[in-house]
C-alpha cells in the first residue's frame, strides 16, 4: 500500500487542473438557462415547464423553417402536435373532434352557403337529371313492345334490338354529357364551401367560372372511377361498394391537390379506415334515403299519365311536371353529398398535418 494520500477529484463542472492550460482539450459546454437533462416535459401530461398544452393526436407541429411535405407525406417537426390546428375552424374538424364535430361543420357549411349553393346545384345537378328523365320518356319503347307482343307474348318485338340500342345510346350519351355539367357543379360548390369557411367573398358567377375551368379534369377522373366501380359491381356487388367508399375522396383530392386522386383517396381510406368509412356511410345513407324518396314520388306521380305520356299535351305537361318535382326533391341529397365529402376531406387532411380553411381555399386556385 502507498503512503501517499489519494488525489482529490475536481468538482463536477470545474476544469481539470491538468488540462487547464491546454487549449486543445475539449471544454465542457454550458447548459442553457432553465435546461435540465433528461427533459422534464414528458409524462405525465402537464409536467415540465410548459405543462397543460393541448394534444391533437396525429397532427405534427412544424417548427419555423422546417420543410413542409406534400399532403400524405410525413412532416418533419416536433410532437406532440397542436400548433397550426384551430379547434374552432369552421371547415376543418381537428383530430379527436368526433362525429359531432364533423356534423357541426357540415351544418355550418350549409348555413353559410345555401344561398349560392342552391342555384348552382339547381343548374348543374337538378336540371340535367330532369332533362335525362324527359329523354327517357321520349325513347321509352315500352308501348311499342306491348303492342307487338299482344299476339305472341313469348316472342320478342320485331324492333327489340333497334329500340334497345337507341335507348341505351341516348341515355348513356346523355349521362356522359350531363356528367360534365355535374362536374362543373361539384367544383363550383367545393369552391363556395372552402372560400366561405375562410371568410372570403363568393358569387354564383365566380363559382361557376371556377367550376368551368376544373370541370373537364374532374369529369375525366369521375368517368374512370365510374368504370372501376361498375366493374366491381359486376363481381358480386361487394367489390363495387368497396371501390365506391375507397374512391370517395378522389373528387376533392383532384380539386385541392390536382394529382393522383385515385391513389391518394385509396391511401386515405386505408390509413383511417374506421373514420372515413363512418363519415362516408352517413353521407351515402342520406343520399340513398333522399334519392329513394324522390324516386318514389316521381314513379308514383307518373302512373296516372300512362306509358305514353308525351302523346298528348295534357299528359306531357303532367309527366314533365312530375319529373321536375322529383328533381327538386333530390336537391337536398346533392347538397348533403357535396358538403359531407368536402368536410370529410378537410378532416382527413387535419390528420396528416396542420391545415386550416384559408390554406384549403388557397389550394383550390
Amino acid at each position: 500500500m502507498s503512503d501517499q494520500p489519494p488525489q482529490a477529484t475536481p468538482p463536477s463542472g470545474d476544469p481539470d487542473p491538468a488540462t487547464a492550460g491546454d487549449a486543445s482539450a475539449p471544454q465542457p459546454q454550458p447548459q442553457p438557462q432553465g435546461w435540465v437533462f433528461p427533459p422534464t416535459g414528458g409524462f405525465p401530461a402537464g409536467s415540465g415547464p410548459h405543462g397543460g398544452q393541448p394534444w391533437y393526436p396525429g397532427a405534427p407541429v412544424v417548427y419555423p423553417g422546417a420543410p413542409v411535405a406534400y399532403p400524405g407525406q410525413p412532416v418533419h417537426g416536433w410532437y406532440p402536435p397542436g400548433h397550426g390546428l384551430d379547434p374552432a375552424d369552421p371547415l376543418v374538424t381537428p383530430p379527436g373532434g368526433g362525429v359531432s364535430g364533423w356534423f357541426d361543420r357540415c351544418v355550418g357549411a350549409v348555413r353559410r352557403g345555401w344561398k349560392p349553393l342552391l342555384p348552382i346545384l339547381l343548374l348543374t345537378q337538378v336540371l340535367p337529371a330532369v332533362v335525362l328523365s324527359v329523354l327517357a320518356l321520349v325513347v321509352d319503347p315500352s308501348a311499342r313492345w306491348d303492342e307487338s307482343m299482344a299476339d305472341d307474348p313469348a316472342a320478342l318485338p320485331d324492333t327489340f334490338l333497334a329500340d334497345l340500342g337507341t335507348m341505351m345510346a341516348v341515355l348513356i350519351g346523355g349521362a356522359l354529357l350531363f356528367g360534365l355539367v355535374q362536374s362543373l357543379g361539384w367544383a363550383a360548390g367545393t369552391w363556395v364551401v372552402a372560400r366561405q369557411a375562410a371568410g372570403q367573398p363568393v358569387t354564383v358567377g365566380a363559382a361557376l367560372g371556377y367550376g368551368l375551368r376544373r370541370a373537364p379534369g374532374l369529369w375525366g377522373w369521375t368517368l374512370l372511377m365510374g368504370v372501376i366501380i361498375g366493374l366491381g359491381v359486376c363481381f358480386c356487388v361487394i367489390p363495387g361498394i368497396y371501390f365506391a367508399f375507397a374512391l370517395s375522396m378522389a373528387g376533392p383530392v383532384y380539386l385541392f391537390e390536382r394529382q393522383h386522386p385515385i391513389g391518394r383517396s385509396y391511401r386515405m381510406f386505408h390509413d383511417r379506415l374506421g373514420l372515413l368509412l363512418g363519415r362516408v356511410a352517413i353521407v351515402a345513407a342520406a343520399v340513398i334515403v333522399g334519392g329513394g324518396a324522390a324516386g318514389l314520388v316521381e314513379g308514383f306521380g307518373s302512373l296516372p299519365f300512362g306509358v305514353t305520356p308525351l302523346e298528348s299535351p295534357g299528359t306531357a305537361v303532367g309527366a314533365i311536371a312530375v319529373a321536375v318535382l322529383g328533381g327538386v326533391l333530390g336537391l337536398p341529397t346533392h347538397l348533403a353529398q357535396l358538403v359531407g365529402l368536402v368536410v370529410t376531406y378537410a378532416e382527413q387532411r387535419a390528420h396528416e398535418g396542420p391545415v386550416d380553411s384559408a390554406r384549403l381555399a388557397g389550394e383550390l386556385g
